[in-house]
């Protein structure tokens, strides 16, 4: 009782120090706790989702199917369990906008893809749709309502019997755009009147357990040698299974290496404290020993301190987890996906890991840092630690240099070398600090250039999308216009050894200057007759290069899988929206016809900009009209989506590097009394001695920040590989502006911790200091 009485009184002694240590634990134990939570909750969470709800392990698509096609396709070996089902496109119109839909049959006995029913009933019976209940809030659509869509050239009514979440659209698109774009399903009743007659476009199908899925899909395609196949494409490759899966990878990881950094560096800091508390009360250690208490009892005795400060930042940092980072995931995950009743809870087991980690690592630091006291007799730990022996520094070797070098820098250098693991170990605090603002600030303005360059790369005021099968002929064009250009969008799939990937070509005139691409080093780049520009984000993927042969698959049912080996004319720097380019004049080399879809314009002034839309909404041939503002939401959501991360980086980084700051400029003070007691004595000013832990603590950080800065590229790049997608590419070079504001942080940081420990300073006794320990 009486050494634990003592462990406290030690503890208020160095009251600010302590704080510190708990500090660090609890941004440790607040990152580990919230990430493991998201990411293990999520992980659990879609688990059980896909295989309750049975995700489909392939959809396979065709022009038209039959029921005794489907039944025929069940013989193939593999195949659990298969359902045919029509999927088209719809649109709803409300004012000036437009949304789209997608709409699935729902097969009799649907036991694949199944919906979560948030209320009302699935459709049964002929005209009732389950609609997507995000969308149906959006749009203040209830359980009952009218529903109206445009299909085929066609208007369909519907009652809406239910609003609902499908596993298979937990992911909608890249921006999860719920006011834009729905989803809803039908019953099969409803088809004939839709089609005038019965038929299927697509099978789902689930896989027998353990299945090679390459292997069905490839039986699959041969079987339907006779039929109107089209396409597949198998989970792994959708963006709902693949999106979530990344996700729940990236966070898995970062709850494994953020929180062990911290820890690190907390067993650093301890390692220095215990090793500082330890050696000023070496003359207590001796006293003990000779009063026969246990070398392990006064091991435990000291170890207290680092279990202590480990439990109470291990609560602090999951209570704050708790009501700080779990809300902002759920907000995060919310806006992310579609899973219905998705919840995430605190367990009480997640502060374990983080109490067993500090803990451990603060008690091999006490052990470390005692144990060559322990082995002293009683006696000789009683007396003075012997001082260190100091050899000639580099710079007393050189002739003329040492003497010129005024007795203040005499002190700090010899300071510095004379404790070389000290001041090393005290700059790895501020190197990790400064590595995580670099990245934090780095990413977050790499962020930003993504949305910024939306305005750079698009210079037209409105893209018009007229409705399927209008001739060019038709288009009228408004008095108030500058210029125009021609496009036309296809679905492809890139083609590259054994992987596929979905992609987007767009076709337009060589000389459109309303779209201005850039190679990697933002120089402009132009479209030629004689290759295709080809996005960065999927070239890194893909290790394509200018110069490459590339094969391109033409998905639309209308091309019949037609594929072409084209050449990669350059390679484009294009973050959002990424998307393969090319002219009409390259495409009919191809013999494949160019039937432009859509318009750009760009008006005479901002004042007509209005008269301009205004003309093309009056012209019954136009489907859809966008502006750059629609651009710019893809942009601006993955931005939303992180700033609370980097938020919480950057926050934890200021507070990591003021912790580790503060506690080792407070050891450097403590350790030091009576060399500084002594310049008081000798007359040295306080404002003298304060400079000199200054100028000693800036020189360290001086050198931590030499250290961080190759570190922070390499981290950067990992960060922004991690973010990066090739359907989003991220910027990954770092802006000078923000290492200069980093690196101003960790000195100001630095300045901040001097001023609070000038006081030490201050309060030094000099007799006491002084005093012989005898």
């Amino acid at each position: 009782m009486k050494l634990f009485l003592k462990l406290l009184r030690d503890i208020k002694q160095s009251m600010g120090q302590f704080i510190a240590i708990v500090i660090i634990i609890a941004v440790g134990a607040f990152f580990y706790a919230g990430l493991v939570t998201y990411s293990t909750n999520l992980s659990a969470y879609t688990k059980d989702y896909f295989q309750d709800h049975h995700l489909s392990d392939l959809n396979v698509y065709y022009s038209q199917l039959s029921k005794n096609d489907v039944i025929r396709l069940s013989k193939i070996e593999g195949i659990h369990k298969i359902e045919g089902r029509y999927t088209f496109d719809a649109t709803q119109v409300f004012g000036d906008n437009k949304t789209a839909l997608k709409i699935h049959s729902i097969p009799e006995n649907n036991e694949i893809n199944t919906s979560t029913i948030i209320e009302g009933n699935i459709p049964l019976n002929k005209g009732e749709i389950l609609l997507d209940s995000h969308y149906a809030k959006e749009h203040q659509y209830r359980v009952g309502d009218q529903f109206t869509i445009n299909a085929n050239e066609r208007t369909l009514d519907f009652t809406i019997s239910g609003l609902g979440e499908n596993v298979e659209h937990a992911k909608k698109n890249e921006i999860q755009d719920h006011k834009n774009y729905g989803v809803a399903y039908i019953a099969e009743q409803s088809l004939p009147e839709i089609l005038h007659g019965f038929y299927y476009n697509e099978v789902i199908i689930d896989a027998e357990e353990g299945y090679d899925i390459d292997k069905l899909g490839k039986s699959i395609e041969v079987q339907s040698e006779l039929l109107s196949y089209v396409d597949q494409v198998s989970k792994e490759r959708t963006l709902n299974y693949s999106k979530i899966n990344q996700t729940i990878y990236n966070n898995n990881l970062m709850s494994k290496i953020i929180p062990l950094v911290l820890f690190l560096i907390e067993a650093i800091i301890l390692f220095l404290a215990m090793s500082r508390i330890i050696d000023s009360q070496r003359n207590q250690v001796g006293i003990m020993k000779a009063l026969g208490v246990k070398n392990s009892t006064i091991m435990l005795h000291y170890m207290g301190y680092p279990v202590l400060a480990g439990i109470l930042g291990s609560i602090i940092g999951c209570i704050m987890a708790a009501f700080v980072f779990i809300p902002l995931v759920t907000t995060s995950c919310a806006r992310a996906y579609s899973l219905p009743d998705i919840k995430f809870s605190l367990s009480l087991f997640s502060i374990m890991p983080p109490i067993i980690f500090s803990s451990a690592f603060g008690v091999l630091a006490c052990y470390l840092s005692g144990r060559a006291i322990l082995k002293e007799r009683a006696a000789q730990a009683m007396r003075p630690k012997p001082p260190k022996k100091m050899k000639k520094l580099l710079i007393e070797r050189v002739p003329g240099l040492w003497s010129s070098t005024s007795y203040s820098y005499k002190l700090i250098l010899r300071n510095i070398f004379l404790n070389k693991q000290k001041a090393l170990a005290s700059s790895i605090g501020v190197v990790v600090s400064t590595v995580l603002l670099i990245t934090a600030f780095g990413t977050q303005a790499s962020l930003l250039k993504v949305a910024n360059q939306i305005e750079v790369v698009y210079t037209y005021d409105l893209k018009v999308d007229y409705a399927i099968g209008t001739s060019t002929n038709r288009v009228k064009l408004p008095p108030d216009m500058k210029e125009s250009y021609f496009l036309a969008t296809f679905p492809i799939e890139i083609i590259k050894d054994d992987d596929k990937e979905n992609a987007t070509l767009i076709v337009t005139e060589e000389e459109n200057n309303l779209i201005h691409f850039f190679d990697e080093k933002d120089n402009r780049i132009s479209l030629e007759n004689n290759g295709l520009l080809v996005p960065k984000s999927y070239a890194d993927k893909y290790h394509i290069s200018k110069g490459d042969i590339i094969k391109i698959k033409f998905t639309a049912p209308e091309f019949k899988n037609t594929s072409v080996d084209m050449k990669v004319l350059n390679i484009s720097t294009q973050y959002s929206n990424p998307s393969f380019y090319s002219t009409p004049e390259y495409l009919k080399s191809f013999n494949i016809d160019y039937n432009p879809t859509s318009l750009l314009v760009q008006a005479n002034s901002a004042g007509d900009l209005m008269s301009v839309r205004t003309f093309f909404e009056q012209d019954r041939y136009v489907d859809t009209i966008a502006d750059k503002n629609d651009l710019k939401k893809s942009a601006q959501y993955i931005v939303k989506q992180n700033s609370f991360v980097f938020i919480m980086f950057i926050t934890s980084a200021i507070i990591l590097s003021f912790g580790a700051i503060y506690t080792i400029s407070s050891i450097n003070i403590y350790e030091r009394n009576r060399e500084l007691a002594t310049l008081k004595v000798l007359g040295y000013q306080k404002n003298k001695i304060n400079r000199l832990i200054f100028l000693e603590n800036i020189i360290l950080t001086s050198f931590a920040v030499i250290v961080a800065l190759p570190i922070s590229v390499y981290v950067y790049k990992i960060i922004v590989k991690a973010l990066s997608s090739t359907h989003q590419q991220i910027p990954d070079k770092l802006n000078i502006l923000i290492i200069l504001v980093s690196v101003f942080l960790a000195f100001l940081l630095t300045i901040v911790s001097n001023l609070l420990l000038r006081r030490k300073v201050t309060k030094i006794n000099m007799i006491e200091s002084l005093k012989s320990v005898e």
